[in-house]
Parts: C-alpha cells; sequence; structure tokens
C-alpha cells in the first residue's frame, strides 16, 4: 500500500505531482536542491551548475494551452507569457494548493535505491543532503520531476579542432544567459532548435555576424496564427486530429508544408524544403527576418576547426570568436541505482514514456519526460494525475507482457518522429486514468460544449469534466477560454480608446451646438 510518496524536483511537473499526490490522499514529500520553486523557469542570472531559461525567453504555448488543468491563467496575463510571469503563475498554483508546506528546499537527492525486500514492499532507500548533512528516508513510492534539461550534450568529437586547435572560446546553451560579453564578436551557433534560433536573434544585435550551422531541414512557425490568436489554440483542435486520423499522412505533411510556406518560402531561405524526409519545426517570429537582413547567415554542418575559423562541409569558412553549441541534452539519472536505471535507454522504452515496465512493482514513475506537439507541462500533469491513481490503488497497470509489447510498438512509430502528438497521447493517459472526455455522448446532452470541445482549442480543462478530479469550474473554463486569450487585447484597447473620448467631450464642450442636436427642453 503507497502513502509516502517522494517528490524529486519542484518545477511544473513536481508542483502537478505533490498536488495529485493530496489529491488521492496520499502523502507527499519534495525535494528541490534550489531555493525556489520553477525548476527550468526559475532564471538565474549566472551559471550555477544547474540548467536555467535564459533572460529573453517567452514559452512557445500560450497560457490557454500551457495551464493546469484546474487553474486556468490570469485572464489579464499575456498570452505568450515571459519566463517571469510564468514563475509567477507556478508561485499562485503552490499558494492556492498549498503545496510549498510539502517541499524542502536546498535538498540535494543523492540516491534512490529499492529495499532489499522490494519484491514484497515495493519501497524505496532515499539519500538526501543538506548543509547539515546527509538523511536517510523511506518511501513507498518515488516520482522523478527532473525532466529533460539536467546534463548537456556536447559532442565536440564530431568536431575536429574544437580542442585541439581552436583558440576562441565555446560554450553550451546552457550556459547563456543573455547577450553580455558577446558585442562585437563573430559567433557561430551549432543547431537549429528552438534555443539555437532565440540565441541567433538575440546575438544578432549586438554581435558583430551570427552564422547558423544547420544539420537537417528547419521549419519555422509563428506563435501567431494568420488571425493574430495564439497558434496552439488555433491548430490544436480535435477537428484538426480527427483530419490526421482520417487522412492519408503523406496528404497531412503536404499540407503542412504548405501552410509553413504561406508565411515564406523555406526553400528559398535555405531552411526545408518539401522533400525532407527528416526535419524540425522550431517556434520563431524574428528569424527569417534576420536572414533575410543578413545579421544570421546560414552555413550548413562544420566539418572542422582551426585556431581562428570554422570550415563547413560546403568547403567555405568564416573567423569565428565564439562558439555557442545548442545540440540539446541526454536525460540523466544519477541518483537512480544502475539494476533500475538500465531498465530504459530514453523515454521511449518507459510504458507511456513513464513507467520501467520491468521493475517489480510498479511505485517508480518518470514524470515529464516526454516530447509533444503541445504543452509538456500540461502532459506532466495527466501523468502525475494516472500515477497517483496507480499508487492509491484506484488505477491498475496491465501484465509486464502487454507493456512491453506496448512499449515496443511505440518505438517503431517513434523512430520517424520523435515528437508525439499532444491529443493522441493526453486521450491515452486520460482513458487510462478514467478521465477521457465522451464528446459524443456530449452532443446528445451539451451540445454547446461538446462543439466547442471539437472545434475549439483542445484545452487542458477538457480532462477535468469525468472521472475522478473532476472540476467544477471545468466547462465554464471552456466556454470562456477564447474570452481569457482576448482580455490583455481588450485592456488596450480601452486604454487606446479613453483618450478618444476625453477629447471627443473636450470638443463638445468647447464647441457650438450642432444643428442636429436639439436644444433642451425644445421639441422634435
Amino acid at each position: 500500500m503507497v502513502r509516502r510518496v517522494a517528490v524529486i524536483g519542484a518545477g511544473a511537473s513536481g508542483l502537478a505531482s505533490i498536488k495529485c499526490c493530496l489529491d488521492e490522499g496520499l502523502e507527499p514529500t519534495c525535494f528541490e536542491r534550489n531555493d525556489d520553486i520553477g525548476g527550468l523557469w526559475c532564471f538565474d542570472t549566472v551559471d550555477c551548475g544547474r540548467t536555467s531559461v535564459y533572460r529573453s525567453v517567452i514559452a512557445n504555448t500560450s497560457k490557454e494551452m500551457s495551464c493546469f488543468s484546474d487553474f486556468p491563467c490570469p485572464e489579464n496575463f499575456p498570452n505568450f507569457l515571459p519566463h517571469h510571469q510564468l514563475l509567477e503563475y507556478f508561485r499562485m498554483y503552490a499558494r492556492h494548493f498549498d503545496l510549498l508546506q510539502h517541499i524542502r528546499f536546498k535538498t540535494t537527492v543523492l540516491s534512490v535505491k529499492k529495499r532489499p525486500d522490494f519484491s514484497t514492499s515495493g519501497q524505496w532507500d532515499v539519500v538526501t543532503e543538506t548543509k547539515a548533512g546527509q538523511e536517510s528516508h523511506i518511501f513507498d513510492a518515488v516520482m522523478v520531476c527532473t525532466g529533460y534539461y539536467q546534463e548537456p550534450l556536447l559532442p565536440l568529437a564530431s568536431f575536429p579542432g574544437i580542442e585541439t586547435c581552436f583558440k576562441g572560446r565555446y560554450l553550451h546553451s546552457r550556459e547563456y544567459r543573455d547577450a553580455e560579453g558577446f558585442q562585437g564578436k563573430r559567433v557561430l551557433v551549432i543547431g537549429v532548435g528552438n534555443s539555437g534560433g532565440d540565441i541567433s536573434v538575440e546575438l544578432s544585435r549586438v554581435a558583430a555576424k551570427v552564422f547558423l550551422s544547420a544539420r537537417s531541414s528547419t521549419w519555422v512557425v509563428s506563435r501567431i496564427s494568420s488571425q493574430g490568436f495564439p497558434f496552439d489554440m488555433v491548430i490544436t483542435t480535435r477537428f484538426t486530429h480527427f483530419l490526421y486520423w482520417l487522412l492519408p499522412s503523406a496528404i497531412m505533411k503536404r499540407i503542412g508544408f504548405w501552410k509553413f510556406n504561406s508565411w515564406f518560402n523555406h526553400t528559398n531561405y535555405g531552411l526545408a524544403s518539401v522533400k525532407s524526409s527528416k526535419f524540425n519545426i522550431i517556434i520563431n517570429e524574428e528569424l527569417p527576418f534576420c536572414i533575410l537582413s543578413g545579421t544570421v547567415v546560414l552555413k550548413p554542418n562544420v566539418k572542422e576547426f582551426t585556431e581562428s575559423s570554422a570550415v563547413f562541409e560546403d568547403g567555405t569558412s568564416e573567423n569565428i570568436d565564439v562558439v555557442v553549441f545548442t545540440t540539446g541534452y541526454v536525460f540523466s539519472f544519477p541518483f537512480l541505482e544502475d539494476s533500475v536505471r538500465s531498465l530504459f535507454k530514453h523515454s521511449c522504452s518507459l510504458y507511456k514514456c513513464i513507467f520501467p515496465a520491468q521493475l517489480e512493482k510498479p511505485t517508480l514513475a518518470i514524470i515529464g519526460l516526454v516530447q509533444l506537439t503541445g504543452s509538456v507541462m500540461v502532459g506532466a500533469e495527466m501523468q502525475a494525475r494516472w500515477v497517483t491513481g496507480i499508487f492509491a490503488g484506484s488505477n491498475k497497470l496491465p501484465p509486464v507482457t502487454k507493456m512491453m509489447a506496448d512499449i515496443s510498438k511505440k518505438e517503431k512509430q517513434l523512430k520517424a518522429n520523435m515528437w508525439i502528438n499532444f491529443i493522441s497521447y493526453m486521450d491515452e493517459i486520460a482513458s487510462c486514468a478514467g478521465v477521457k472526455p465522451r464528446v459524443l455522448r456530449l452532443l446528445l446532452t451539451d451540445p454547446r460544449l461538446a462543439l466547442t470541445m471539437f472545434f475549439g482549442p483542445c484545452s487542458p480543462y477538457q480532462y477535468r469534466l469525468v472521472g475522478r478530479g473532476r472540476w467544477s469550474g471545468a466547462r465554464s473554463a471552456i466556454l470562456t477560454q477564447w474570452q481569457r486569450a482576448l482580455k490583455p487585447f481588450l485592456r488596450w484597447l480601452c486604454l487606446l480608446a479613453l483618450p478618444a473620448v476625453l477629447v471627443a467631450g473636450f470638443l463638445l464642450s468647447k464647441y457650438p451646438r450642432p444643428w442636429w442636436i436639439p436644444r433642451a427642453g425644445s421639441h422634435l
């Protein structure tokens, strides 16, 4: 019987896990090595050995598509939150559900090991460390919420000369905080992911020249849809998802390429081609203009480095002062014992990207280690709801053979595309947890809600309509989501209209009455 649960990390996944534990009557204890919540989103001005967002980061998913499912983001917040406002939202969530009392700050988890009687008890020995020293604990279950961004991937061996010849400076994007120190430099950014695009754009404002090295085709999309609404609210719908299921994948891929190219022709910019079999998608509004204006120059893969330059595979070379590797991360859980860590090589080898299938007892869950086409934060909360239901005994896992068969099937599917469809995954986990919404049934009982859910954004509130954890405010949140999205615009429209009203009032009081306005007391 699971009662005491260790939650490792107080980022978005950790906060959701604490709350879900409390919802199921469990006793969570969260260990956070820093002195604040927020994890990756807790901005540090200096590199202190942990991963942090850089100063200019703005969320790639909108507030309505990223919020916790029973706690909508304030309507006056902008649609895409800068890191400090997203962190403030986390603090509001933690205060509202009284989560902070369950977090031990400045506490590092050193080891998580199976107890000698694990095959029967499923319990874990957890060793933590603070300034006061080390402490041992016994927990009935463990939720690992440290995410992807822990150990930077720095593939120096793939770039001959970078360590032996190159006299300039090189760093991983984890060390990057802002453009300070890059003024007047010739910078090479290696890797065209979201971080690579953001950093290239930011450095182009102060550097002498920025070169962006791309190894694969990259499609660039904007957070803003064609009508000016948040892109993810427009595209992430059950209707669109139905079309993907109905139409052949080749046709939907062509439609996607056409949509991407409707903004600008990616082939002309040297970014991507409709003939690409493997490609990447990033979100960046400014990168196309930087390429167009020459402040960012696209280059192919680097062949080698000399003392002061980079030689590219097309035979060209450029003098370089600084190299920034935006080459991603490798997930690493050094506190897990080898016998457990060997059970999964990556998230795809976990059952539903959560459970090590071959573990004797399902009392270890990896939360937030999934790459979705939508908000990972929302996916992590859904994972935590299902996992805590399993810990509490209200949900069950299938036999190991079925779990392994499911893992094998998913691994084959993800070889072609490492990104998992947001709605597919959310519905899959929600179905396991017994909280998947029934849109067709709603069409008979609540057609307005059903149509909004099908044709409108597939927002997190949809998964609070039924089952355990049902929220009475879910229906209202779904029907008013566009109002909250528009609220920041309407506020500014009101502010802009106020001067016009004052000027009109002044003119009416100053100038004679027009002939069409009757005098007071007169009759028409």
